[in-house]
């Protein structure tokens, strides 16, 4: 059976985007939700729509639906289509903590909370919004569109030091070392618990998660080699229940540490992906007591040699406020 658009009710139109409203007969329903509604919704495609109930966009009867794979029901449904956004990345006027510049490159202490680039779900407030803001036209173009300048990343909640290239030939430059492995990366983590050996190396391969594709997993077979260097800085607690952890990488993947450090059974603290778990009362009452809302990993250091000027170039990043004022409550436990 095929819908003109008279079926559906009525749009409303606003500088949000438009909500459809139509009404699912009885006769209609039991087939998969996403799959009943496909008449309905004119061209959208059914994995946009897809997307969109799981973003909680599809109401019925006024009550949010978020998994398009239940069974349809009878009844008045709502679907909220958001306005279309520029496929470009914009500029804007975000604070940004500049740690070196040059014609070439620039290095920043990317505060928690900030993605590295405009991603699904993150359209703006990205570093790439603010280097074109702050570099302009000379931002190198060669990471495409959406991540112009972008070389390598850091979680949206993972502060610290990243470097960004400002020319073409930096970027090749920093693109060459980054594969090469040839970059000095360190980070520092508050986990729970303390490592089995003060020191060790991590060695796995890394890949998506069969279970939940947004995550990434520790795999046997598939995925990427992953190789990451930790050693214990400090431990917390008479009993130690959290400690302070300082990690190097010979790789780079997605997720990398924070996977690592739960592999071994160290996860960092406030991990809402891989924290699986929680820290002893004391811990998390410190977690819930700052407010902490992000996985404890911070950049601390970036080393390499300039790609265009060969100067070797160092730079430490502290601890943000929050971090800051996490090891502070550790060290009274």
């Amino acid at each position: 059976m095929t819908y003109s658009p008279d079926d559906i009710e009525d749009i409303e139109d606003d500088q949000t985007g438009e909500t459809l409203h139509f009404d699912l007969p009885p006769d209609q329903a039991g087939d998969r939700l996403d799959r009943a509604l496909v008449p309905f919704i004119g061209d959208m495609s059914r994995a946009r729509l897809q997307s969109l109930i799981a973003e909680g966009r599809l109401k019925l009867n006024g009550e949010p639906i978020t998994d398009g794979k239940h069974k349809a029901r009878a009844g008045s449904y709502s679907l909220m289509i958001p306005a279309p956004v520029s496929a470009l990345p914009e500029p804007q006027n975000l604070a940004l903590t500049v740690l070196y510049e040059d014609a070439h490159l620039i290095v920043v202490d990317k505060p928690a909370g900030m993605a590295a680039h405009p991603a699904s779900g993150t359209p703006d407030g990205t570093l790439v919004n603010a280097l074109l803001y702050h570099c302009g036209d000379s931002l190198s173009g060669i990471g495409g569109v959406l991540r112009p300048g972008i070389v390598h990343r850091l979680d949206k909640d993972t502060s610290g030091v990243m470097v960004a290239a400002k020319s073409d030939q930096a970027h090749k430059g920093l693109s060459d070392l980054f594969s090469r492995h040839d970059i000095k990366r360190a980070y520092e983590a508050f986990v729970r618990g303390v490592p089995k050996s003060e020191s060790g190396t991590v060695t796995t391969r890394l890949g998506r998660s069969m279970h939940d594709r947004k995550k990434m997993a520790v795999l046997r077979q598939g995925g990427r080699e992953a190789i990451t260097h930790y050693r214990l800085l400090d431990v917390f607690g008479d009993k130690p229940v959290a400690s302070h952890i300082r990690c190097t990488l010979e790789t780079g993947r997605t997720h990398q540490i924070r996977v690592h450090m739960a592999h071994i059974g160290v996860p960092c603290l406030g991990d809402p992906v891989y924290g699986s778990g929680a820290p002893v009362r004391a811990v998390a009452d410190i977690i819930k007591d700052l407010n902490f809302t992000r996985q404890a990993l911070h950049a601390a250091h970036l080393g390499f040699v300039h790609p265009v000027t060969g100067e070797k170039l160092s730079f430490e990043a502290p601890f943000p406020e929050d971090m800051a004022a996490l090891h502070d409550a550790l060290l009274d436990l």
